[in-house]
């Protein structure tokens, strides 16, 4: 069998785990009931993971602590909160989730401290080691007393109990990573103190030791206790993150002082590093989006792996196959772990198992789903997959009677309702004006770092491939065309058009669509008007290339209409576009091209900017013409998409799945 090393079994302490995957902690906003408790959108989400192959479930954070850092409820699930309500529901899931042969970690966390999301964790003083800034809000953070840390640390063994009860096979402790509380004492940046739990690394680490040490005394030193952990922290200011590649003088925890860390921290008890590297002030770093490279963290894994003689978890965009198991046959890390692949494909592990690598679905790592609606809604989902976190409430709808449904537009939505449609019993037909299927997937997908948008159309073409769905493409479908069908229902799904408009001389006005797919050449100078998501994204990809670029925004600031971008991502293309080497204008009206020259009104004043092109980035207009045509005439017709609505790949896809589940 191919990739065969990923699939023999580890252990963790004397916990023995089928194969090299284990699904990452992702926070379980949404999953949670108001008394601490699993609730069944979250049974179902673990259980379907596990179904689905994964050899390890470790839960997203959950508390134990209930009276430093109080939580809306319901928030996060609570081990203390109602221990006898979380064991009797974290009972029913692992039962469940142990019935597919997988084992299953309750993620429990120390705190947030001065990283709490406002959003998410309702209104107290932020507390921390010390009297510093919090990292989103403009407050300074009280020090948590001697008291507080001890009444944490035995909140963990309390949790840990109950967890055990409830039928979890380990713990993962939350964490000396990513800067949550428990990392904020351990670095120096972050812990001012001058008592046993400040000063020295040993100090600094005491908080972390003791959480371990009451763990394995109430659960038992043969019960495993793993830990996030980040070997460095690419903090180069408050709030202010390293890029790729970027010379800079670390602020926080450092590699040398990681890895003494890291061979401490096992020395106390810890049975698993789970590692990575970053904080909240390099929020990229732990969030990786497109824009970091495929693996990410297995240079740092190794270090760590070096040094210490425990298992050693990777994450971090590691969904190719190929490079998973180079890193565990090369020794970078002892198990690959995947958080968002399995919140796109919970069948990840088994279609890799059986060879069906074409029918993974892949993640874009575009966090709209995930980190951008934790972010914002305190709910986690999935663009590319509605059923993510919602499983029983987003089943397929059986079907009474059989209809022809008629899909025109080959985008994800149109794709997506075909795809839903054929999978409930349905006979679709899809008809796409162009050569291929994916609409704006594909000018979108262009940059490297967009790989897996591409990726996303081949995955939909071999869905629609599979299901036996008619696909005709170069098909221009007019109202006389839909009415000569006796179709049962109609969807439009005809996408939208790139807004334009006249500059002078327009021969060397392109659109980003036209640049993006190779049609138009925009020289070796270009200036690039509207600086939202696919502005700064067309400029930073052509400034790699060589392109001397100028980005040019009417508004005070890049991607100020786009929303929500989950923070990782929006704070670290508005870095990287300047570090590219891309020169940036914002407030400033353009006036006009012609002789080789934009002119533009800026703040500053009339400003003249040589180029050989000017590429036209200021949105999108619906193209649902066909769809108005018909309306009056179809009884049942729905229009979906950027037709219906420019907005993203997400709620393309998501309202394609709810309507097409419910014709």
């Amino acid at each position: 069998m191919k990739y065969e090393n990923l699939f023999s079994p580890i252990k963790i302490g004397n916990c023995e785990i089928k194969n090299r995957f284990a699904m990452a902690p992702m926070g379980p906003l949404g999953l949670a009931d108001a008394e601490g408790g699993f609730n069944q959108r979250g049974i179902d989400y673990y259980t379907e993971r596990a179904k689905g192959g994964t050899g390890l479930i470790i839960t997203g954070v959950t508390f134990s602590d209930c009276e430093v850092e109080t939580q809306s409820m319901p928030n996060c699930p609570n081990s203390t909160y109602n221990p006898v309500h979380f064991v009797r529901t974290s009972r029913e899931m692992t039962e469940r989730v142990h019935a597919y042969g997988a084992k299953m970690f309750l993620q429990m966390s120390g705190g947030f401290g001065r990283v709490t999301i406002p959003t998410n964790l309702g209104e107290f003083p932020p507390v921390a080691p010390s009297e510093i800034p919090h990292r989103w809000l403009d407050k300074m953070c009280r020090p948590l007393t001697v008291e507080e840390i001890k009444s944490i640390v035995k909140s963990f063994g309390d949790g840990a109990y109950n967890a055990k009860r409830g039928g979890f096979d380990g713990v993962e402790i939350h964490a000396v990573h990513e800067g949550y509380l428990l990392d904020q004492f351990a670095i120096s940046m972050f812990n001012l103190r001058n008592d046993e739990y400040g000063g020295s690394l040993e100090n600094r680490l005491r908080f972390a030791k003791e959480v371990v040490e009451e763990i394995k005394s109430r659960c038992g030193e043969d019960f495993p206790v793993a830990l996030r952990y980040s070997v460095k922290s690419m903090i180069k200011d408050w709030r202010e993150g390293a890029l790729p590649g970027e010379e800079f003088e670390e602020m926080g925890r450092d590699i040398e002082e990681g890895l003494e860390a890291a061979k401490l921290l096992v020395s106390y008890g810890y049975d698993a590093l789970d590692t990575d590297v970053g904080t909240y002030d390099a929020w990229w770093w732990n969030h990786p989006p497109m824009y970091q490279e495929k693996g990410l963290y297995r240079e740092y894994c190794r270090m760590v792996k070096e040094v210490v003689d425990v298992p050693v978890l990777c994450a971090g965009r590691m969904d190719d196959p190929e490079m998973a198991s180079k890193a565990i046959a090369d020794g970078d890390c002892d198990v690959v772990s995947l958080g968002r692949p399995l919140l796109a494909d919970p069948d990840y592990v088994n279609k890799l198992r059986a060879g069906r690598l074409d029918e993974i679905r892949p993640c874009i790592s575009c966090q709209e789903g995930c980190m951008g609606r934790i972010q914002e809604y305190s709910m986690i989902n999935c663009a590319v997959n509605p059923q993510a976190a919602r499983e029983r409430a987003m089943s397929y709808n059986p079907i009474l009677k059989k209809k022809r449904v008629l899909v025109v537009g080959g985008g994800v939505a149109g794709c997506e309702a075909a795809r839903v449609l054929a999978i409930r019993g349905h006979e679709a037909e899809l008809f796409e004006k162009s050569d291929r299927l994916g609409g704006n997937l594909i000018p979108g997908g262009a940059p490297d770092f967009k790989e897996d948008d591409i990726a996303l159309a081949h995955w939909y073409e071999r869905q629609l491939e599979l299901l036996g769905v008619k696909v005709n493409l170069n098909s221009e479908v007019t109202k006389d065309d839909v009415l000569k069908g006796n179709w049962d229902a109609v969807i439009i799904a005809t996408g939208s058009q790139p807004k334009v408009f006249s500059l002078g001389d327009d021969d060397k006005v392109f659109t980003a669509a036209d640049v993006l797919t190779g049609e138009k050449n925009p020289g070796d100078t270009t200036v690039v008007i509207g600086g939202g998501l696919v502005g700064c994204e067309t400029a930073l990809w052509l400034a790699q290339d060589g392109k001397k670029v100028t980005l040019v925004e009417a508004l005070d600031a890049l991607m100020a209409v786009n929303g929500p971008i989950c923070h990782a991502n929006k704070d670290m293309l508005e870095r990287l576009v300047p570090y590219s080497g891309v020169e940036v204008i914002t407030g400033a009206k353009v006036t006009g091209y012609s002789g080789g020259k934009l002119t533009c009104e800026t703040p500053e004043g009339t400003k003249e900017i040589p180029c050989d092109s000017v590429i036209l980035s200021v949105g999108y207009k619906e193209e649902n013409s066909l769809y108005h045509e018909l309306e009056f005439d179809i009884p049942e017709i729905y229009l979906l998409g950027d037709a219906k609505k420019v907005s993203n790949i997400m709620y393309g896809i998501w309202d394609a799945f709810e309507v097409a589940n419910h014709i």
